[in-house]
């Protein structure tokens, strides 16, 4: 019976891993808000999307999928690093109420861990992209192709809306044509490494040096590392692009392929506009993601903070 009651707290403690998933949930949410803040300044470009995507599945279902994916993944990446990889950091071996606090600030926010390092974190953020690239591939090479065809009369578009390309792509191709591009979209979220460490590197200065409360700490925090993640990433997103707007030829009879690798994409890239190619659309996709991605985390960890234990 002794014994009983000693594992009753140590599984009471033990963190829940639909917290992540929940959390995620909401910041899609919220970076979906505080990206339709910004429609004034791309009106024809949203105007045009949903031309082209009248009767689908509204895009919020979308960020909401994607965001619950990524960040309840990552949750428990976290976890698993923190137990398995990085068992020698834990600060409670040297202060005797160390242990009490790792729980209880695990408890208040998305790390489930406090005492991964920020490498650590960013290992967990490369786990995390690579899990939730097998749902973005797919859904960023439909999008990708629909926007390609926004020039072009309705009458002339190959496709219809974002069911019946994936309808044609897969009648055509087959699997590996829906998930064309799912190496670049690998490589693109490797990056991720450099969002969430560098996540974890801003929200403990900001926790140290400043008085800021815990949400503020998110925003800066959250919209920071976004910028940081697109500084190291956007041309691997540009190659990506390019791939996935590729014409796959065959049945589609939409052209002929051009790019037989991510290498192939990447050099002719450089080879139509130089090193300046890589970077064509930054500043718009740079501006865009502190607030939306700031928002994101605030979304996310409060609703982490909230959920029980």
């Amino acid at each position: 019976m002794a014994a009983e009651l000693k594992q009753k707290p140590a599984e009471a403690s033990k963190p829940k891993n639909y917290k992540g998933f929940v959390a995620g949930v909401f910041s899609g949410i919220a970076k979906l808000s505080a990206d339709h803040s910004n429609a004034s300044r791309r009106r024809s470009a949203m105007k045009a999307y949903a031309d082209s995507t009248k009767g689908a599945t509204p895009p919020l279902v979308g960020w909401m999928f994607m965001d619950s994916v990524m960040l309840g993944s990552l949750t428990v990446y976290r976890r698993l690093l923190a137990e398995h990889v990085f068992v020698r950091l834990p600060p409670s071996s040297r202060h005797p109420d160390a242990a009490t606090r790792v729980a209880t600030e695990s408890a208040q926010s998305s790390h489930a861990a406090v005492h991964l390092p920020s490498y650590g974190h960013g290992l967990a953020g490369v786990l995390a992209g690579a899990t939730v690239s097998f749902i973005a591939a797919p859904v960023e090479h439909v999008k990708a192709r629909l926007q390609i065809q926004y020039s072009a009369k309705k009458t002339e578009r190959l496709y219809s809306g974002p069911i019946d390309c994936l309808r044609k792509i897969y009648g055509a191709h087959g699997i590996r044509g829906v998930y064309k591009g799912l190496f670049a979209t690998l490589l693109f979220r490797s990056f991720f490494f450099f969002w969430w460490g560098s996540y974890d590197i801003f929200s403990r200065q900001l926790k140290e040096r400043t008085a800021l409360s815990a949400p503020a700490i998110n925003f800066w925090a959250g919209g920071l590392s976004a910028q940081i993640f697109w500084l190291t990433s956007y041309p691997s997103d540009v190659v990506k692009q390019r791939i996935m707007t590729d014409p796959m030829g065959g049945q589609l009879k939409d052209g002929t392929p051009r790019f037989r690798t991510w290498a192939d994409a990447a050099k002719t890239v450089h080879r139509e506009a130089g090193w300046k190619g890589y970077w064509r659309g930054f500043v718009p996709c740079f501006l865009r993601a502190f607030p939306a991605n700031a928002m994101a985390l605030v979304a996310f960890e409060g609703v982490m903070r909230t959920l029980p234990v």
